[in-house]
């Protein structure tokens, strides 16, 4: 069993992917900025992660300090980078660019240096960026389009950094997860999770362009098991599209429908109205620092098509996909725990 460095392990991914290693037998250095780890909600009780067990390392510290990662990555074969700035909005670039650059270059070098057997980073399907409509994407697909967003941007800015140290020698594989969603976490890197839960209580209605719009919807007990997959059996500077089913926002919330047994109301939004309400939210984040839902690139986002396969890493890894359904009932079952739980 190995020791295993583990980036971002307080988040979403992060946090499920430390609890499934400790349960393989592996010693996980568990590598946060708050330094801990919190239970997520809604689990029963024979699936509910403990944090305090014996194989697990809490450490301190931030991507941007190398001392802090070298402290925690010392001693193990393994690293798992997810920590990054993968939120929707910042006034500038920057944590964008330290987090998501800097922060990958800095544990790349660590790694280096502390000559690691194997290392899995995490970007995000984004990079490859929209598909036209009726087509499916997959890794060699060439973006031809502007980045929408600061966050594909530095990610794809890593992309290129990550692709040099694996030339130089760094056993470095980069997972692309699609929109993943799932039990854990209900923070802005659950935010599909969260849309499920607004939805079926009547708080977010709107389908965004009559939610035509094609996305890639993953379970995220398949991006763990992909994680895991991709560190046993992935080779050396190459990219793994770990996604799950392609369907249009419609289709996904009629999932919704389907496994609570009701039909919720909806209201499609035109392109405009959505361009102008994420516009305003926009100007008073920029203004008065109140955090915005939405912003116009993000609106853009969901506006195009992001159709890809995982059939290279079906293909060479052995991973697998959760039907779509299914991971749409177990989500919406945990979040009826969760709701309960709130409520006692």
């Amino acid at each position: 069993m190995a020791n295993v460095f583990v980036t971002g392990a307080g988040g979403f991914i992060g946090a499920g992917l430390v609890w499934e290693l400790v349960k393989r037998g592996h010693t996980v250095h568990a590598f946060t900025r708050s330094g801990k780890i919190t239970t997520p909600p809604g689990f029963l009780p024979e699936q509910r992660p403990d944090f305090t067990h014996p194989n697990i390392k809490i450490v301190q510290g931030n991507i941007t300090d190398r001392d802090s990662l070298r402290r925690g990555m010392d001693g193990c074969s393994q690293v798992y980078h997810l920590a990054g700035y993968a939120k929707n909005w910042a006034r500038t670039f920057q944590p964008y660019f330290d987090n998501n650059v800097m922060g990958l270059c800095h544990v790349c070098e660590v790694a280096k240096q502390l000559a690691v057997e194997r290392m899995v980073w995490t970007s995000t399907m984004l990079t490859f960026g929209p598909t036209p409509r009726g087509v499916v994407g997959d890794e060699t697909t060439v973006r031809t389009t502007k980045f929408f967003t600061e966050y594909e941007r530095s990610k794809s800015g890593a992309e290129v950094d990550a692709l040099n140290y694996a030339a130089d020698g760094l056993p470095l594989v980069i997972v692309n997860p699609g929109r993943v969603f799932g039990p854990g976490h209900l923070s802005e890197g659950n935010s599909v999770s969260l849309l499920i839960d607004m939805y079926d209580c009547g708080k977010v209605p709107f389908l965004l362009g009559g939610g035509r719009n094609v996305g890639n919807w993953v379970f995220v007990d398949d991006v763990v098991q992909g994680l895991i997959l991709a560190m046993e059996h992935g080779r050396r500077g190459e990219k793994y599209l770990l996604g799950g089913e392609n369907a249009s926002l419609k289709e996904f919330l009629s999932l919704v429908d389907k496994v609570s047994g009701r039909r919720h109301f909806q209201i499609t939004i035109r392109r405009p109205a959505a361009m102008t309400y994420a516009w305003l939210l926009k100007q008073r984040a920029q203004w008065l620092g109140v955090y915005p839902q939405i912003t116009p690139e993000w609106v853009r986002v969901f506006l195009t098509d992001w159709a890809y396969s995982s059939a290279k890493a079906q293909r060479e890894l052995g991973y697998r996909i959760t039907p779509l359904e299914e991971a749409v009932r177990i989500t919406y079952e945990w979040l009826l725990r969760v709701r309960s739980e709130a409520k006692s």
